[in-house]
């Protein structure tokens, strides 16, 4: 699976923005999906993640009822979509997927295997 981020911009506190992932290859839809976030000097840290059927989510604590993480199998698409953005929501954000989790939905870099580009999400206050 290959993937590609996009949408990331400057938005002012409070604004919104809905990041894309495009996936590329037949499996997209058997692939547990996530989007990841790191700052420079920071470890990566997961932000959102949905199963491949979209049937269970998860968010970090930190963005919950901020955020909504959905994906479109049809497409091959992934999105987040990000409403009243803080500052502290500026970060390079990634988009992953992951193969095999029968003990539930991942939420650990380790266990995502393909990775896209970032997308710059930059948050004025």
């Amino acid at each position: 699976v290959q993937l590609q981020a996009s949408g990331g911009g400057l938005v002012q506190s409070g604004g919104s923005l809905r990041l894309s992932c495009a996936a590329s290859g037949r499996s997209f839809s058997r692939h547990d999906m996530g989007w990841f976030r790191q700052d420079p000097g920071k470890e990566r840290e997961v932000v959102a993640a949905i199963t491949w059927n979209s049937t269970t989510t998860y968010y970090a604590d930190s963005v919950k009822g901020r955020f909504t993480i959905s994906r479109d199998n049809a497409k091959n698409a992934l999105y987040l979509q990000m409403n009243s953005l803080k500052p502290e929501d500026t970060a390079t954000y990634y988009c992953a997927a992951s193969w095999g989790n029968p003990q539930g939905i991942p939420t650990a870099s380790l266990q995502y295997s393909y990775w896209g580009r970032g997308t710059l999400v930059t948050v004025s206050s």
